[in-house]
Order: C-alpha cells, then sequence, then structure tokens
C-alpha cells in the first residue's frame, strides 16, 4: 500500500491548530480541535474549533460547525471537491457528516483511541456500504497535534 505524501497538507494543518488555538477556554471541557475546509483550489472556505462547553449544543464541533460554514458559503450541502483537515480523528457524528457531505479528502493530525471513527474504533468514512468514500491522509504533523491535545490532557477540566 503505498502512502500519499502528506508534506502538501501541512501548511493546512498548521492552519487547523492555529484555529485549536483559538478555543476560549481549553480548560472547560473541550479539547482544543480546529478544522478547516478547503475548496479545490486550496483556498480556505471555512474554519472552526469546537464550541460545545461554550455554546452548550453537543453538535458544536470543530468538524461539523467548519461544514455548516463551507455550506453557508457555497449555498449547498455538497462540498464536492473539498478537503476538510482537521487535528484530531473524527468520530461518529462529525464522520457521518463527512460522507454526507460528500467531501472526497480528510486530513487527520492525532488519532483519537477514544472516539476515532476514521481509523481508531470504526472506519465510518470508508465503509464501502455507504453511498460515498473519503479518502484519508493520516497523522499529518501529528507530533505537533498530539502535543497540543496532550497539554489538553494533562490540565484539569471541569465535567
Amino acid at each position: 500500500m503505498q502512502r500519499t505524501p502528506t508534506h502538501q497538507y501541512e501548511p493546512w494543518m498548521r492552519r487547523a491548530l492555529d484555529v485549536a488555538r483559538t478555543l476560549p477556554d481549553p480548560g472547560a471541557d473541550d479539547p482544543p480541535v480546529g478544522a478547516v475546509v478547503y475548496d479545490h483550489e486550496g483556498n480556505e472556505i471555512a474554519a472552526a474549533h469546537h464550541d460545545r462547553a461554550r455554546t452548550g449544543d453537543p453538535t458544536a464541533q470543530a468538524e461539523i460547525l467548519a461544514l455548516r460554514h463551507a455550506g453557508e458559503a457555497f449555498g449547498t450541502w455538497r462540498l464536492d471537491g473539498c478537503t476538510l483537515v482537521t487535528t484530531l480523528e473524527p468520530g461518529i457524528m462529525s464522520a457521518g457528516a463527512l460522507v454526507l457531505a460528500r467531501i472526497p479528502r480528510l486530513v487527520i493530525g492525532s488519532w483519537d483511541k477514544y472516539n476515532g471513527a476514521v481509523c481508531s474504533l470504526w472506519d465510518v468514512v470508508r465503509d464501502r456500504r455507504l453511498n460515498h468514500y473519503v479518502e484519508v491522509i493520516p497523522e499529518v504533523l501529528k507530533s505537533e497535534t498530539d502535543s497540543l491535545l496532550n497539554a489538553y490532557l494533562d490540565t484539569p477540566h471541569v465535567t
């Protein structure tokens, strides 16, 4: 199996890391996760970070919010030709949204061994029983995304 070179996605992942770092209160039971949607030409369309703790909305995950903003920008729910870059492997809800939005490519920084729905626990985005298949580019700037998430895990949180 040949792996896709990841260096071309590093600037995009650095942007997702910057977005993750803008989380208003990273100590408030919401991990610093950032997601960015790029169009087929590499232009940034939308960016978001987890915002569940501030909004009280369980669906306010970085990937979901970035997809919503991208859909608004394009005026359609079909995000054909776009790439979503996220600092943490999406969970079930976000992975399902990626499939339904017809995102062709997903770039991941860190794996989520507790909730991951791309490889860690499930593989929703590449399940051939579904109507869309997402290409996965894993572990882009993994040491940097791991470092950001580990710093969060090492601090006490409100639960």
